[in-house]
């Protein structure tokens, strides 16, 4: 049967389909792997990803040169659906079904922790993000002794995130009583891991912690939480909980009369819908803040500032820019210089590769192996936001607190709710 041009064009763009820039030569392509949480509560953690590998689709236009060699280069993302459970499973098909050269995953413990054990137990380089490193870590088990083989992780860790919290805290008048919220899940039993959480520093800078214990994600009723943190009189709520729970909470504390000065909660603060769900409960919320318009880093791969990077995701999908997309570009920044200094594209040459990266992303430097807290583990800055009303959008995200990272520039003092 004899192929005319078109119907071979045809068929080469559907079998393509769903992956990147497909060519006809496609024997050589290298391919990347991504998983992220497009559904589920974690969502707005891979809402920008769409977007980012659009910008990639250019970016990588021309291919890669791999060992000598041109490859042309396909992304294939799959959704974790926000389960553990399915983010191991579709990390296993990108392994085994598509054969990808590395695999990039972020967006919480739920989705990257079984992605990078996937890998590891594959031999398949994985670069993870978008989770704080000791539960990355110590959540797989981790062997500070040995660390991982194939699986690198960049990110702040737990000791920054207390820091910049406490930092915030120490700026404005209270009586020092804190009231928990951490969930049974990896985050929230990382952050109220007595040796490894907020107890040990908090108590160690004259903070009371009040735990009244953990709790599922979902959990319709609060009133329990929120007695225990009235009788301690907690001026100050902090935690680590998904967006729903966030909601939930604060409607019943404010109905049940719970007013605390300060409340500084991490991951359900950090998008701008949920803050505006809220509607006047946002006014004043403070968060961690790990990547802004306001960062002072650059693209390796497209040289746009942090702030050209947000105008552009603004202008591209009239949303407002939010921290994830920073992250979910640097991994890409990391995946193409890594496979551009790998001798070949089998799975050790490439890992080694990602091991000896020394990076200067929008997101901040990443290298591995060296001044990290584990060798597989390489730190990025962080900073304390607070939202308010906006100007250009109805609630927006002001520095507050740089003491931890004074490279990057604040807009203004927390202020107390």
């Amino acid at each position: 049967m004899h192929l005319n041009r078109r119907q071979l064009i045809q068929g080469s763009a559907a079998l393509a389909a769903g992956t990147v820039a497909p060519r006809l030569w496609a024997a050589d392509a290298v391919k990347i792997g991504y998983v992220s949480p497009q559904t589920g509560p974690l969502a707005p953690f891979g809402e920008a990803d769409k977007w980012v590998i659009e910008q990639m689709k250019s970016a990588f236009r021309s291919g890669l040169v791999i060992g000598g060699k041109k490859h042309d280069v396909q992304i294939v993302l799959k959704d974790s659906q926000s389960n553990p459970n399915r983010a191991g499973e579709v990390a296993n098909d990108l392994i085994l079904k598509e054969k990808v050269a590395l695999v990039l995953t972020a967006g919480t413990p739920e989705t990257a922790n079984p992605v990078s054990d996937a890998c590891e137990l594959n031999e398949i380089p994985c670069v993870s993000t978008v989770v704080p490193w000791q539960p990355w870590f110590f959540g797989r088990k981790g062997d500070p002794a040995k660390g991982f083989s194939w699986t690198y992780h960049f990110f702040w860790g737990l000791e920054d995130v207390i820091a910049n919290f406490t930092n915030g805290w120490k700026s404005v008048t209270t009586n020092k009583q804190v009231g928990g919220l951490f969930p049974n899940d990896g985050d929230g039993n990382a952050w109220g891991d007595k040796e490894l959480g907020f107890p040990k520093p908090l108590q160690q800078q004259g903070f009371t912690l009040h735990d009244p214990g953990r709790f599922q994600n979902g959990t319709q009723d609060f009133s329990a939480q929120i007695a225990a943190f009235k009788k301690a009189g907690a001026e100050i709520i902090t935690g680590v909980v998904i967006p729903p729970d966030a909601k939930t909470f604060l409607t019943q504390a404010r109905q049940q009369g719970l007013r605390p000065k300060v409340i500084t909660l991490g991951k359900a603060l950090l998008f701008p819908g949920a803050i505006e769900a809220l509607g006047e409960l946002g006014d004043g919320l403070s968060t961690e803040v790990w990547w802004s318009p306001s960062h002072p880093f650059t693209s390796s791969l497209t040289q746009q500032s942090a702030k050209a990077l947000a105008q552009a995701y603004e202008s591209g999908t009239k949303k407002q820019w939010t921290q994830p997309i920073g992250f979910a570009h640097a991994l890409f920044e990391v995946a193409a210089d890594a496979l551009k200094r790998s001798r070949s594209t089998s799975g050790k040459d490439v890992r080694d590769a990602v091991a000896a990266t020394n990076l200067a992303t929008v997101v901040g430097p990443v290298k591995w192996g060296g001044a990290g807290p584990m060798k597989n583990v390489s730190k990025t800055p962080l900073v304390l936001g607070q939202w308010g009303k906006g100007s250009k959008y109805k609630v927006e995200l002001t520095i507050v607190n740089n003491d931890a990272a004074t490279n990057i520039p604040t807009g203004g003092k927390l202020r107390t709710l």
